[in-house]
């Protein structure tokens, strides 16, 4: 797919339907998540499978903990940061032409997953759970016990249309907390990028971030990472400049870093990596897909059991047996929604807990500008 958009992209049968369905985001008001779209512009994919984006370098998680102090651990968690970025946000253009709209989990879906030991890295799991509808958030867990390295987090989407792009606010953040000699622990908020999607005119679109995201330590180093991309008529695609500081000295950068985060960047300067020496290099580092059990051998919660014969009509092409079985599903949870509101009962969290404000979280955003003070995080059970 061609970040400049691509009308060839879009079946020709299709692109009166994908008009229409343009010509209602316009004129929609609130949050998109919350429209029905058309099946041949949904990805087979629900929502609950995207935190395994995090986990698919798990040699990278391993090595920030064999980093031997705090200034190596935070390049290791920013390497590793802008490794994930490249199968979150460029993968579905690769494998289906363009940006695909992911499927909105039920309720209580679940994602559980892992990446299977290598050598002396152990096991890296991942469990992911819808826990709420409405806003639809999804909390994960992911974790390497051997290596002493973890990542909790939880995100969800507030989506807007301003007549060119999809503007999306990514509402979450991520705590990767790291077993350090001595029996201590670093913990690092991580927040989301803002994303824009673009060619919704070609029918063909696709991701760029936007805006700025944070990895600030708990031994007080602050990672900022600015992102730019092509714009209507100029600019590079997916490119970024990162920084890393000491809360103490936040105007002299112990490191610079930048370029192409779906492909290579570079060391620009500092004092923790060597000038012009090769940062991350996207193509040159395969990413690892997550291995789970064969749909017939997941529970009844399970996403791609969950979504069994949606994604198999999307992928054949037979887009009226998906939309049937969507619409089976909807209208079993809209019955499940109902019922509990009669008995008055409320769901259950099967893998999470939820904490309202979250104190780890705001001893760490301070530093971190444009994050707000307080935030709700999950915390596994």
């Amino acid at each position: 797919m061609s970040d400049k958009g691509d009308a060839s992209a879009l079946p020709a049968e299709h692109r009166g339907g994908w008009m229409s369905f343009i010509k209602s985001i316009a004129s929609f008001s609130g949050d998109l998540s919350k429209m029905t779209a058309p099946s041949f512009i949904l990805s087979p994919v629900s929502l609950t499978e995207y935190p395994s984006y995090w986990g698919e370098h798990p040699e990278m998680l391993v090595a920030i903990s064999e980093a031997k102090t705090p200034e190596e651990r935070m390049v290791a968690v920013l390497r590793w940061f802008i490794g994930t970025l490249k199968g979150q946000y460029t993968s579905r253009n690769t494998q289906m032409g363009s940006e695909k709209k992911p499927l909105n989990p039920i309720l209580g879906e679940l994602f559980l997953g892992k990446w299977p030991a290598s050598g002396e890295r152990g096991e890296t799991t991942l469990v992911s759970e819808q826990v709420s509808h409405h806003p639809p958030i999804t909390a994960y867990h992911l974790e390497n016990k051997k290596a002493g390295v973890s990542v909790v987090g939880h995100s969800g989407q507030k989506t807007s249309f301003n007549g060119r792009s999809i503007h999306v606010q990514q509402v979450g953040h991520a705590l990767l907390r790291v077993q350090v000699p001595g029996g201590a622990e670093e913990v690092y908020l991580i927040s989301l990028p803002m994303l824009s999607i673009d060619g919704l005119w070609f029918g063909s679109p696709y991701i760029e971030l936007t805006e700025a995201s944070y990895i600030h330590s708990s031994t007080g180093l602050l990672a900022t990472v600015q992102y730019s991309g092509k714009g209507y008529f100029s600019g590079k695609p997916h490119t970024y400049n990162a920084t890393v500081v000491k809360d103490s000295a936040p105007s002299t950068p112990l490191l610079e870093v930048g370029g192409d985060w779906s492909g290579v960047s570079h060391v620009k300067r500092g004092t923790l990596l060597s000038p012009n020496t090769v940062f991350w290099d996207a193509n040159a580092t395969p990413r690892a897909e997550v291995s789970v059990a064969p749909i017939d051998a997941q529970g009844p919660q399970e996403s791609r059991r969950v979504w069994k014969t949606v994604a198999e009509g999307i992928r054949t092409g037979n887009y009226d047996l998906a939309s049937k079985d969507k619409s089976r599903i909807e209208n079993e949870q809209r019955a499940l929604r109902k019922e509990r509101q009669a008995n008055g009962t409320e769901h259950k969290l099967t893998y999470f807990t939820h904490v309202a404000d979250d104190p780890v979280y705001a001893q760490l955003a301070g530093a971190c500008k444009g994050l707000p003070a307080t935030q709700e995080s999950f915390t596994r059970s």
